[in-house]
């Protein structure tokens, strides 16, 4: 169905492709470029779920020149007569394997057919090989903490492939690395907490082999009659198995015997003292066990900690409960004595496991802080699950972790590992960078730009674990010069080319090939205006802000997006000089304004009254996933519902607060219902259990409603909190409503004029006017 406007084009192409543009008509030079001021890129999910795509167990076929090598797609040429294919981006004419011989303008294979922009291969002769989990287990936590912890650990097993992969290790003081392979008596290696081991270490202290090493000698060729025909080889066998880690069906009742018998850590803990933890030997252990058994496989290091590592490399705070674990004061003063080395010992260990594509999920849950500002790397770098919460025996860790092991309709888990992306872009383009949970593919060649944007100076990057919301942020430079403007009718092809292992074992290649159009900014602005995403541009603006925050002080950072917002302003608002009243934004650039502003208040940026891993914990989750994900968790979505008809959706800001209303609010993180003062007080008095009120028992039993099934499909699983006017726990809403009633506004308190909010900060009103004032002024 073709498009009518340019926000269905934008919806389809999100649907089809999995992408969204900032700007989906491109200015034809590198100085307009320049001018647009919000960076030209997109948002991209790799493994977005297609059900329509068509079973293609075939490779690829690639263009033969080797600084190209991008795959055949419906924008290559085909010379029918000829049997040749000319490559929309290098323009190499190439002959078209045997296997296409046949097809005719009507007979296309689905790689040519313009409705499979996006088409996944299956490659043929590709080893298939199973998943690994590795279970990490911290066993200094409490008792009913631990206890939950292993059922749900025993849970998880039943949810797994049979054919998994599983293995087990569990830390306190010392590490233990438990064998699967033991009858009726349990074995384990004991290792030292305060004391790293490199990969070399490990193997000759465990005995360890790669696992796809030959486990029977190859037999001797038996002599053939002909002399002139080869003597046929048997089959090479493979095993993944050896004594740490086995395949599910053959120690299921081992390792679940095992978590079972699993006991709280056996070393005493003085009083006034943490427990003593050594989650970075533990985990250090863990990657250097896969480095040996599972190089470039899929494998998955699921790590639980119920506090901070207290010993041995990696410690973040002493043992001693004197000290308080750093906060974010600490940091900007410099007096977080272990954050820095703990920091770059974390950051070298995920980078270790990245380049094996091995993923590393960190589940954290305590009522301190665990680490996680440390231990980011490990997430940020392999792109796994980072979880916090309060306590492993809540439903918030039980259901998220449930979560993980999802499947689609073939019985598959929604995974896929050990991922390489790779992008191919046409001469007027070049790669600045991406920015999200990834590495580097090192692949050095003449599209990638000098203008550096996240991880840049490559072509490819590398995520060791997707799933269908995972989404990576691109950014491109037009080089094309001023002097020499593009064709009008020559269109910008960008290719994405995905390898990856699918959850059930297969290796598979996704092939996402898109094209934009060219336009002249000097007399076509409003054909490449008209074409903006402000959604996906602000995605893509926080995702540089986060990117800056890492090294960068925070005001200068928010320096930097008030500049940016500005510049914005003034390129594409209509006013006239030194008259803020005349200023007006086009219709879909009216938005941006709004996300900058919830941006600059989010915990994104905003370090006040969370901590460093609360911080590293909403920065993980913005990096993962996609517009529609990323845009919420900038600006919540909030709805009413009242006896005035059926729910709609309200502005974020307090005006929307009334007595008679209930507020159903979406942070991603939160899910918060919000009961009015009159609501709230009918709510006590009971009036729901009266017959005669069945209307209100409906009101409210309607959000909730709503809110189970937001629950169900959102991972990490939100916080669930019901709340009141006035409640305790009002705050989680009152913090994100624009605060256009404050206790100091001359008109806070009027009759239907919402509710007043207690603080400091502007309004949206105050801040665009300020906007409009410096968008406007002849000195700016």
């Amino acid at each position: 169905m073709a498009a009518e406007t340019f926000q269905d084009f934008i919806n389809q192409a999100e649907d089809r492709d999995g992408v969204r543009f900032s700007w989906n008509v491109l200015p034809s030079s590198r100085i307009e470029a320049n001018r647009m001021v919000i960076p030209i890129g997109c948002i991209y999910q790799p493994m977005k779920e297609r059900t329509d795509l068509p079973p293609l167990m075939y490779n690829p076929v690639l263009c033969s020149r080797n600084t190209c090598r991008a795959v055949l797609n419906p924008m290559c040429q085909i010379d029918f007569n000829a049997k040749q294919w000319a490559c929309n981006f290098c323009m190499q004419r190439n002959s078209l394997p045997h296997t296409y011989t046949g097809i005719t303008p009507q007979h296309l294979p689905a790689e040519l057919l313009p409705q499979f922009s996006t088409i996944e291969y299956t490659l043929e002769r590709a080893q298939r090989t199973p998943f690994v989990y590795l279970f990490v287990v911290d066993t200094c936590i409490d008792d009913e903490d631990f206890q939950s912890l292993k059922d749900s650990l025993q849970t998880c097993l039943s949810l797994l492939p049979p054919e998994s992969m599983v293995g087990l290790i569990t830390f306190g003081r010392m590490i233990y690395v438990h064998e699967l392979n033991c009858d009726g008596c349990t074995k384990s290696y004991v290792f030292r907490g305060d004391k790293d081991l490199t990969a070399k270490q490990l193997q000759e202290m465990l005995h360890l082999k790669q696992a796809f090493g030959k486990t029977t000698p190859p037999q001797a060729a038996i002599p053939s009659q002909q002399p002139n025909r080869p003597p046929q080889q048997q089959p090479q066998q493979f095993s993944y198995e050896n004594r740490f880690v086995q395949s599910l069906e053959r120690c299921d009742m081992a390792i679940t015997e095992l978590l079972s018998q699993l006991q709280h850590d056996p070393w005493p803990v003085q009083t006034g003292k943490r427990p003593t933890r050594c989650t970075g030997v533990a985990i250090s252990v863990a990657i250097g066990m896969m480095e040996c058994l599972y190089p470039n496989m899929g494998v998955r290091i699921m790590l639980f900690v119920g506090g901070a590592a207290t010993s041995g490399p990696g410690m973040v705070v002493s043992n001693d409960l004197k000290e308080w674990i750093r906060s974010h004061h600490d940091i900007d003063k410099d007096n977080a004595k272990y954050m820095k080395k703990a920091t770059k010992y974390y950051e070298a260990l995920g980078r270790r496991a990245a380049e094996n594509g091995h993923t590393i999920d960190l589940y954290a849950y305590a009522l301190d802080q665990c680490g996680l500002h440390e231990m980011k790397y490990l997430c940020n770098y392999t792109g796994g699950h980072m979880c916090m919460g309060d306590s492993f025996s809540t439903s918030l860790f039980k259901q998220s972790f449930i979560h993980v092991f999802d499947t689609d309709d073939q019985g598959s888990l929604k995974l896929g590992y050990n991922a390489k992306i790779e992008i191919k872009v046409t001469k007027e383009l070049k790669i600045s960078g991406a920015i999200g949970c990834c590495v580097s593919g090192d692949v050095k060649s003449s599209i990638v730009g000098d203008n550096e944007i996240g991880i840049g100076g490559t072509s490819a990057w590398k995520i060791c674990s997707i799933n269908p919301s995972s989404a990576i942020g691109v950014y491109l430079d037009i080089v094309n010069q001023h002097s020499a403007p593009v064709s009008q009718n020559a269109p910008a092809c960008i290719q994405f080319i995905t390898q990856y292992q699918h959850a059930s074992g297969l290796k598979k290649v996704r092939v996402t090939t898109l094209a934009r159009h060219w336009a002249d900014a000097t007399i076509n602005m409003n054909y490449i205006t008209g074409a903006y995403d402000q959604e996906c541009a602000a995605d893509l603006i926080a995702r540089v802000a986060i990117n800056r925050a890492e090294n960068d002080e925070g005001a200068d950072v928010l320096r930097w997006l008030d500049r940016t917002l500005i510049r914005v302003c003034q390129k594409f608002g209509l006013y006239n000089k030194d008259d803020p009243t005349s200023f007006q934004l086009q219709e879909n650039f009216t938005l941006y304004p709004q996300f900058m502003f919830h941006l600059r208040r989010s915990p994104f940026l905003q370090v006040f009254n969370n901590s460093p891993d609360e911080t590293a914990y909403y920065r993980n989750k913005l990096l993962k996933e996609n517009v529609n994900n990323g845009v919420l968790m900038i600006q919540p979505a909030m709805f009413s519902y009242s006896f005035n008809g059926p729910p709609e959706p309200v502005l974020l800001d307090s005006s929307s607060i009334a007595p008679d209303r209930i507020l159903l609010l979406d942070t991603f993180f939160h899910i918060i219902i919000f009961h009015g003062e009159t609501i709230a007080t009918w709510r006590k008095q009971g009036y729901q259990d009266n017959p005669e009120y069945e209307s209100f028992k409906n009101l409210l039993a309607a959000p909730i409603e709503d809110s189970k099934e937001l629950l169900k499909s959102r991972f990490p699983m939100p916080r669930y909190v019901v709340t009141e006017q006035g409640g305790s726990q009002a705050r989680f809403l009152l913090s994100k409503v624009n605060p256009s009633q404050t206790h100091n506004s001359s008109y806070g308190y009027q009759e239907g004029g919402g509710s007043s909010i207690l603080t400091d900060d502007v309004s949206l009103q105050v801040f665009m006017d300020h906007l409009k004032k410096l968008a406007v002024s002849s000195s700016s």
